[in-house]
């Protein structure tokens, strides 16, 4: 034990002194280069001059790197002479010296500076910035250099006007009939990138109406009456063309006139022809080296669409419905990326391969070639996980999975999981102890449309249209103390309205919960509290489950993307229906309630949860999350059920708190029951969250990434009403400020890319029930140095995965 203390001292200490020692194995005329930095001026607004400063410091334009600070050293420079200079090895070395742990000392080169500041001026010049000026500055000391690049952005020149020089009609009316959407628009300031993308979008809006041969080649810029061909190469600087500009140089805001030019195809023929699709041709089993010409191939024709096969893994009807191409339809490069993707969507399919041909026999046609190489069938799979958390020491779990993915040759999709999990705990005695178990199942068919009743929504030709038909029992046993089962069904609709929004609809959602409570815990802590009491009341839960959410997370925000979930729950509302239409059958004699002894639950939940991502370099990201929850219980019902009510704490909620021990609002419960059974719950939640993330190390020669956290969390939970069992538990605006709880703490992760290990330690700094200041600020009560203190208020967390 005392030469991994001493490893640990080593390396603490050595961290101290990185700074002290990284130029030890420089030679004299070497200097290591510390610090880079870019300096933007001029007449840019803020937000461009982050932009441009964010660009500048890119490696394709400051052609030297400095070496990177690690926790306010050079430390992994100092890893990096540990083992090349001063050659360390043994087991602690090894591990610690995993290559992408290490940085290479960057030696100062003068001369890469100037080319940089080459490079700045080109770019700035692409940018519009044509009067641009970039300087820098050297900063020496100790054999250490920094370089500050100054930045003058002189004026940006603005687009005065566009004008469009195309020969051919049909491609001039096509593109005057898009202008709206050009992204190059008088008024608007000059970049050249936004060239490049212009270009692409042009491009698309010529092939998906139809003209298949079209080449981006063909389109060209020209700036006045230069006819200077600014998009051959984005990076190529034109550094004459500010001569051009200087007599521009007395206006406020120079300006440029840009003519955008599409020129006729090189060959012979006087305008792009127009091309469409003739036969359709697909291959639902083509293996992975396959030959069309294989003599095994059978032949259906199915409407507009021809199937080659040699097993029939599909129903020809599911296949027609789900190839969107039609003969005769116009060529479309999005209708042709729409139709893979919504193969692929099936999940029936390994890959996706659609290509054209031209017709010998017949002009300006195209035949179209699918060919899909099938996935396996079935899949068996099975999960098992150890855990621990702030309510039990030790927790274990496995999940068994089947899935087929082609039941009865339709695409429809068989999931059958089983689940099982105990938790185990120490006794006073110090002994291994079985607090609860839980064992379930659930059996889920997919079809791959609507069906039963037939309905028509807006969605993206992307992705199928889902019917999903669940059912599944629950048995969770906390010992001495309680024994739930939970039977569930529902029948619901999912689908893409866009690339970004997803509908979950359920008409029709069923819970069946049956409570058996242990005699000691009723009588010692349930009959004591009427909102427990009627919390494990048994009850059908029966109405409909609406579920929108919205992500951008994609290649097009990758500076930063937002999540939102909202989703509305109701109970009651058919389901008394039923149970009215059954007592006037009956002459009232019997319903849903007497057969079953269950009271149905009338309730209306609500649940909205927004997160923001701001990927702030590459190796750190700022998390945020707002969730707001609330459940109303209406009708017979005064309390929601057990398992549909909030709560707070635990490693994915406020994290300075074990889980259900917060609130409801400034309530406490310090009974002894407490101690071993948690369990606050309240009818409605409040919690918002911020966690800066970022990389440490990368070990086992980057098979793992430790990473690193630190956040903050602050919300709770409340009653609607008051309960005279837990005063000063019911939301009052005036208080909600008092009311709040704030933690705060940090936290390690192990990612191994297919799944991340979570540890996390928080501690309160703002406790709704504490009384020693007038708004529960509890900094003051802080006592690191006292291990029973620590053992009290600072509270761990290991998960699976990030809380958000």
């Amino acid at each position: 034990m005392q030469r991994p203390l001493n490893y640990l001292f080593i390396l603490i200490t050595s961290v101290a002194l990185s700074a002290c020692s990284n130029t030890k194995y420089l030679q004299k005329s070497q200097l290591l280069y510390i610090n880079s930095s870019v300096e933007v001026k001029g007449d840019a607004s803020s937000i461009d001059k982050q932009n441009l400063r964010s660009s500048l410091t890119s490696k394709q334009l400051m052609m030297q790197q400095s070496n990177k600070p690690f926790i306010g050293t050079r430390f992994k420079v100092w890893l990096y002479n540990q083992k090349y200079n001063e050659k360390k090895s043994n087991w602690f070395w090894n591990l610690m010296l995993s290559k992408r742990n290490l940085d290479e000392p960057v030696i100062y080169d003068s001369l890469k500076t100037k080319e940089s500041v080459k490079r700045m001026v080109s770019y700035m010049n692409n940018q519009g910035y044509f009067y641009a000026t970039v300087d820098y500055h050297e900063t020496i000391k100790k054999q250490k250099v920094s370089v500050k690049y100054k930045v003058n952005t002189g004026r940006n020149f603005i687009i005065n006007k566009i004008d469009y020089e195309i020969p051919d009609s049909s491609l001039l009316d096509l593109t005057k009939k898009n202008e709206s959407l050009s992204l190059i628009k008088p008024g608007m300031a000059y970049k050249q990138e936004l060239l490049g993308s212009e270009r692409e979008r042009l491009m698309r809006v010529m092939r998906n109406a139809g003209y298949y041969k079209f080449d981006r080649d063909a389109i060209e810029f020209e700036i006045d009456t230069l006819h200077k061909m600014l998009f051959r190469n984005l990076m190529n600087p034109f550094e004459g063309i500010v001569n051009v500009y200087n007599e521009k140089k007395g206006l406020d805001r120079p300006t440029m006139d840009i003519t955008v030019k599409i020129r006729n195809p090189d060959d012979s023929a006087a305008h792009y022809d127009l091309y469409h699709i003739d036969s359709i041709y697909t291959y639902p089993d083509y293996p992975a080296y396959g030959n069309t010409a294989d003599s095994t191939f059978k032949e259906l024709q199915r409407k507009d669409l021809t199937i080659r096969y040699r097993q029939s893994l599909l129903k020809p009807a599911v296949l027609s419905r789900s190839v969107l191409l039609r003969s005769s339809d116009l060529y479309s490069q999005q209708k042709t990326n729409d139709a893979i993707n919504r193969l692929y969507d099936l999940g029936a399919w390994q890959f996706v391969t659609l290509q054209y041909k031209e017709k010998k026999d017949t002009s300006h046609k195209l035949d179209a070639y699918i060919y899909l190489t099938p996935k396996r069938r079935q899949e068996i799979g099975a999960n098992f996980e150890v855990s621990t958390s702030s309510d039990y020491l030790l927790g274990s779990g496995i999940t068994l999975n089947y899935k087929h993915l082609n039941i009865a040759r339709s695409a429809t999709q068989l999931n059958i999981t089983l689940n099982g999990g105990i938790e185990l705990i120490r006794n006073q005695a110090n002994t291994w102890m079985l607090q609860s178990q839980e064992i379930g199942g659930q059996v889920s068919l997919i079809f791959p449309r609507f069906i039963i009743p037939f309905f028509k929504v807006a969605q993206t030709n992307r992705s199928t249209g889902r019917t999903r038909l669940t059912t599944g029992v629950d048995y969770l046993t906390r010992i001495d103390k309680f024994y739930i089962s939970n039977v569930n069904a529902s029948f619901g609709y999912e689908w893409n309205e866009s690339q970004n929004k997803r509908w979950i609809v359920k008409p029709i959602s069923l819970n069946y919960v049956g409570v058996n409570l242990n005699k000691l815990f009723r009588d010692s802590t349930v009959a004591k509290n009427p909102y427990l009491q009627r919390s494990f009341e048994p009850a059908f839960i029966g109405g409909e489950n609406v579920t929108y959410i919205f992500s951008n997370n994609d290649i097009y925000h990758k500076l930063h993307n937002s999540y939102f979930r909202a989703n509305i729950e109701e109970s009651g509302a058919w389901l008394n229906g039923i149970n009215s239409l059954w007592g006037a059958a009956t002459n009232y004699k019997t319903n849903l309630d007497t057969l079953t002894h269950t009271s149905i639950a009338n309730f209306v939940k609500l649940e909205v949860d927004y997160r923001h991502y701001w990927n702030l370099t590459t190796h750190t990201t700022l998390a945020t999350r707002a969730y707001a929850g609330v459940g109303i219980a209406y009708g017979h019902s005064s309390v929601l059920p057990y398992i549909r009510q909030f709560t707070a704490g635990g490693p994915n909620s406020i994290r300075a708190w074990r889980l259900r021990t917060l609130g409801p609002g400034t309530y406490k419960d310090t009974s002894a029951t407490a101690i071993s059974f948690p369990d606050q719950t309240g009818d409605m939640k409040l919690e918002g969250n911020v966690e800066y993330r970022f990389d440490l190390l990368r070990l086992f020669n980057g098979t793992i990434n430790l990473k690193g956290a630190t956040f903050l969390d602050a919300g709770n939970i409340w009653m609607l009403r008051k309960d005279a069992d837990r005063p000063g538990s019911n939301f009052q605006l005036s208080n909600f400020y008092h009311d709040l709880a704030v933690g705060t703490g940090a936290g390690l992760r192990l990612d191994f890319s297919f799944f991340l290990i979570r540890l996390d330690w928080g501690i309160p700094i703002k406790v709704p029930y504490f009384t020693g200041n007038k708004n529960g600020w509890y900094l003051s009560e802080w006592q690191l140095g006292d291990g029973r203190w620590r053992r009290d208020n600072i509270i761990w967390n290991i998960a699976i995965g990030y809380p958000f």
